[in-house]
C-alpha cells in the first residue's frame, strides 16, 4: 500500500486504521513495525491521536512505553506492535534480526534508504504487507523512483489524496494551509505533486511586506545568529523578539575575500560584541562547524553558544514558513542579508532539493536563528525547568 499527497489529507489515519484491521484479521500472535521519523514521532502522529479511536471501535490497546512497543487486541486475536525511528543511515541496526509480518512507515520520504529496506528485509512471514505514506518530494528522490513510479509491478496499491479527501477540514481551513506554503512546498505540500524545486529558493520574501525602516520598537529578547567563515564570509545577525516575532534589527557581514583582510576568532568575537552593544542575549546560534569560534565564546563567558542543527530541507521549510507566516522581518540596514535573499537559488539538474553554494551566508545564519529560536512543527525536542525549594 503507498499513500501519497498533500498535508493534512488524511493519509495517516486511513492508513493506520486500515493497518491495525488487516493486522487482527489476518494474524495472531505475530509481530509488526512502526517506523517514523523518530520514536517519538511515531508516539506523537500515530499512536497518541489514532488509539483512541481503535478503542472506540472495540480494540484493546495496551502500550509499554519503556519498551516502545504496544499490543493491540481483537477478535480474540493479539500481535505486537514495535516503535522505530528512522532518522540516519545508522537507524538500520536497531531494527536489524526482527521477523515481522508488516510494517508501516510514516513518512517514508524523510527516512534513510537502508533503514527502509533493512526494514522491508525483516518482513518475511507468509502474507507480510508494506504498508507506506509521504508528502512528495524531490521526482528523483529514491522512494519516488523504486516505489511509486513502479508500484504495479510492485504489486502496490497505489492511492494519491488531496486536502478535498478529508472532510473534517473546513473551506476556512484549507484556505490557511493554502496560504503556508509557497512555490515548490506548495505544488508538494497543497497540490501533492513530486516537483523539482527550481529558482529562488525563497519567492516569498519581499520588501513590503518583510522590511521596515526608522527605529525598532521595543523587544522582550535578543538572540544572534552566526555563520563562521575564514576564506568564506562571516555572517552574524542580531534578532530582537516582540511577540511571535522575530525583528533582524542590525548585521555584521565580513568578506575576508572583497577586504583583502582574514580575521582571527578574537576579532569575529570583537565584533560580535560591537553588534550585541549593551543588550543580553538569550543565545547565540553558531554553525555546528564552527567549533573554535564557539569554544572563543565560551571562554569569554560573556554569552552562551549553541550550536544550531544543520538539516538543510528542513530548516529551509521552517524558514519559509516563518516568512509566510510574517513572523521574520528586517531592518533595511540589513543589506546583505536583504541582497542574498533576492540571489539564494535551487542547483538546477542536480537531481535533488539542494541550494546553490554561493549568496548563502546570511541565509544560513538567517536559517541557523529560526531553527533554534522558532522550533518547527514535526521537530523532536525536550524542556527541562526547575523550581526554587522552599
Amino acid at each position: 500500500m503507498i499513500c501519497d499527497g498533500a498535508v493534512r489529507s488524511g493519509k495517516t489515519m486511513c492508513m493506520f486504521l486500515g493497518f491495525a484491521h488487516w493486522m487482527l484479521c489476518c494474524f495472531d500472535g505475530d509481530a509488526f513495525a512502526v517506523c517514523g521519523r523518530s520514536v517519538n514521532a511515531v508516539r506523537r502522529n500515530i499512536i497518541a491521536p489514532f488509539t483512541p479511536l481503535l478503542r472506540c471501535i472495540g480494540f484493546t490497546c495496551r502500550e509499554n512505553v519503556s519498551e516502545a512497543r504496544m499490543d493491540i487486541t481483537r477478535w480474540g486475536k493479539t500481535n505486537r506492535l514495535y516503535f522505530f525511528g528512522g532518522n540516519n543511515s545508522e537507524s538500520a541496526a536497531i531494527i536489524q534480526g526482527m521477523t515481522l509480518a508488516g510494517v508501516l512507515f510514516d513518512e517514508v520520504a524523510l527516512m534513510p534508504r537502508g533503514f527502509v529496506e533493512q526494514a522491508i528485509a525483516r518482513c518475511s512471514l507468509e502474507g507480510a504487507k508494506l504498508w507506506f505514506n509521504c508528502n512528495p518530494e524531490h521526482p528523483q528522490h529514491w522512494f519516488h523512483r523504486e516505489w511509486v513510479q513502479k508500484a504495479r509491478s510492485k504489486n502496490a496499491l497505489y492511492l494519491h489524496f488531496t486536502m478535498e479527501d478529508n472532510p473534517s477540514l473546513s473551506e476556512a481551513v484549507k484556505a490557511r494551509y493554502r496560504s503556508l506554503y509557497a512555490g515548490a512546498f506548495y505544488r508538494r505540500f497543497i497540490l501533492g505533486e513530486w516537483c523539482a524545486a527550481e529558482g529562488l529558493v525563497y519567492p516569498m520574501f519581499s520588501r513590503e511586506k518583510h522590511v521596515f525602516a526608522g527605529l525598532p520598537g521595543e523587544f522582550e529578547r535578543y538572540a544572534v545568529s552566526c555563520d563562521y567563515g575564514t576564506v568564506n564570509p562571516s555572517s552574524f545577525g542580531l534578532w530582537g523578539c516582540s511577540g511571535d516575532t522575530w525583528t533582524r534589527l542590525r548585521e555584521y557581514y565580513w568578506d575576508s575575500r572583497q577586504r583583502g583582510q582574514q580575521r582571527t576568532d578574537e576579532e569575529h568575537y570583537r565584533a560580535l560584541k560591537n553588534l550585541v552593544g549593551g543588550l543580553t542575549l538569550d543565545f547565540v546560534a553558531c554553525d555546528p562547524s564552527a567549533a573554535s569560534f564557539m569554544e572563543c565564546i565560551r571562554r569569554h563567558g560573556k554569552y552562551v553558544a549553541i550550536p544550531a542543527k544543520n538539516d538543510v530541507l528542513m530548516g529551509i521549510r521552517q524558514v519559509a514558513d516563518a516568512l509566510l507566516a510574517g513572523k521574520l522581518k528586517f531592518h533595511e540596514s540589513c543589506e546583505d542579508c536583504i541582497r542574498e535573499f533576492g540571489l539564494y537559488c535551487w542547483e538546477e539538474g542536480a537531481g535533488r532539493d539542494i541550494p546553490r553554494k554561493e549568496n548563502d551566508h546570511a541565509m544560513d545564519d538567517v536559517r541557523y536563528f529560526v531553527v533554534t529560536a522558532m522550533q518547527g512543527e514535526g521537530e523532536d525536542g525536550f524542556f527541562a525547568g526547575s523550581v526554587e525549594r522552599v
